[in-house]
């Protein structure tokens, strides 16, 4: 059993940086794919990133080369560095755990573990 725990969410102003982190409990962590999801009001949720320890991470193309996943085993806990925020990415931001590698990394059905979410507001 994993529990994640989303923090640094707020409201912050178009252009600013924000930095999330989700704390993990439990065994392995390290084995763990680490992903993140968004989930604006009345949209579905979307798949930001996920990392594998010793293999490396992907994005979605809608926030490469703003957003950057890193993790760090020893704390048990992934970070999401965001930059150049914009309105649009206000949402509510979680944090996913999953035991095993697929190619369909970004389908949320995968994912075993979820925290609780912390919103995210970009003021224009």
């Amino acid at each position: 059993q994993v529990q994640l725990v989303e923090s640094g969410g707020g409201l912050v102003q178009a252009g600013d940086s924000l930095r999330l982190s989700c704390a993990a409990s439990g065994r392995a962590f390290s084995s763990y794919g680490m992903g993140w999801f968004r989930q604006a009001p009345g949209k579905e949720r979307e798949f930001l990133g996920i990392t594998w320890s010793g293999v490396g991470t992907i994005y979605a193309d809608s926030v490469k080369g703003r957003f950057t996943i890193s993790r760090d085993n020893a704390k048990n806990t992934v970070y999401l560095q965001m930059n150049s925020l914009k309105p649009d990415d206000t949402a509510v931001y979680f944090c996913a755990a999953r035991r095993y590698r697929s190619t369909s990394y970004y389908r949320r059905e995968e994912y075993d573990y979820w925290g609780q979410g912390t919103q995210v507001t970009v003021s224009s």
